[in-house]
């Protein structure tokens, strides 16, 4: 009786294991979003990975780049999609994820921010704390598409500016 029981510990350590390294698994696949160039282990908390029916996998910084990847990719069906939790970082199913619009902290590569968290809990505390609402995945994918335009625009002029201030100033 001991065996098994320690042979089921054995195994329920070794799935638990498994299952955190493949979570991993994802920012070495893609390290840098390829849309952005953002680092994804840099920001964990908001990135975004699909896995398709043909087996091809992409990974973004968020859910505004993973809505950039959809509609350039129309053709590929998502088998899988995950998202980062907002406090562990660990990837959860963006689908039956707790979804938070706006709020006071600042989005990735949005102006409205789109947060998600595995517990309901989490995302309560941190309307609480921090404000924003509480939204489905689709509704959280339709803000990604809705604020797209002034998203992109915030982007380009943020670069803008990088790029005014990296130049060397004349004498």
């Amino acid at each position: 009786m001991k065996r098994v029981l320690i042979f089921g510990l054995l195994v329920v350590c070794f799935l638990l294991w498994a299952g955190f390294v493949s979570a991993q698994d994802d920012v070495k696949k893609h390290p840098a979003c390829k849309y952005c160039g953002m680092d994804r282990q840099k920001f964990a908390h908001s990135r975004f990975f699909v896995e398709n029916e043909d087996g091809s996998t992409e990974g973004t910084c968020s859910i505004h780049c993973a809505a950039i990847d959809f509609a350039l990719n129309i053709d590929k069906t998502p088998k899988l999609m995950q998202v980062g939790d907002y406090h562990t970082k660990s990837l959860v199913d963006a689908e039956k994820a707790y979804w938070v619009l706006g709020g006071n902290k600042p989005g990735v590569m949005t102006k409205r921010a789109k947060w998600a968290f595995a517990k309901k809990e989490d995302a309560e505390k941190f309307m609480t704390e921090n404000g924003g609402s509480p939204i489905t995945f689709e509704q959280a994918f339709k803000a990604a598409y809705e604020d797209m335009y002034a998203d992109t625009k915030m982007i380009q002029e943020r670069r803008k500016m990088r790029k005014m201030q990296m130049q060397p100033k004349k004498q």
